[in-house]
């Protein structure tokens, strides 16, 4: 099974885009803070993980605590186990040109996106880099 992974600490957005997963046919993995999500990490790369691993992650930018989207990117990336899936980073504050480089190059994510996130729209771009990775 194709699993994906959300890191979103609003509700709303990472049940709809669970949802949104369950209905193309993808197992979704959620997580609602950095910490938890790094504590994930850890587990995989220790082995303490069983079951299958994401293609692809979305990443929220902005998270409660002291870890972020782009501390989150920047983990995956260092993983053996993790660290060819396809990563997106969203956020709802506009980032100035430069803000956006920096994000994306200390994140080493494939690619940012503004909420509203059109899912649908989204779907073909998404499937590519899990593909992809």
């Amino acid at each position: 099974m194709t699993t994906w992974m959300v890191i979103d600490d609003e509700p709303g957005i990472y049940e709809m885009v669970l949802a949104m997963y369950e209905t193309w046919g993808f197992e979704g993995l959620a997580f609602v803070s950095g910490e938890d999500a790094m504590g994930w990490i850890e587990n995989v790369d220790e082995g303490r993980f069983q079951g299958d691993l994401p293609q692809f992650a979305l990443l929220d930018i902005r998270l409660p605590g002291q870890i972020d989207g782009v501390m989150i990117g920047a983990r995956l990336r260092q993983s053996p186990y993790l660290r060819d899936i396809g990563i997106v980073l969203m956020t709802a504050f506009r980032l100035d040109q430069k803000q956006e480089k920096a994000a994306l190059k200390q994140s080493g994510a494939d690619l940012l996106l503004y909420k509203p996130l059109s899912l649908t729209e989204q779907r073909p771009q998404f499937e590519k880099l899990a593909r992809r990775r």
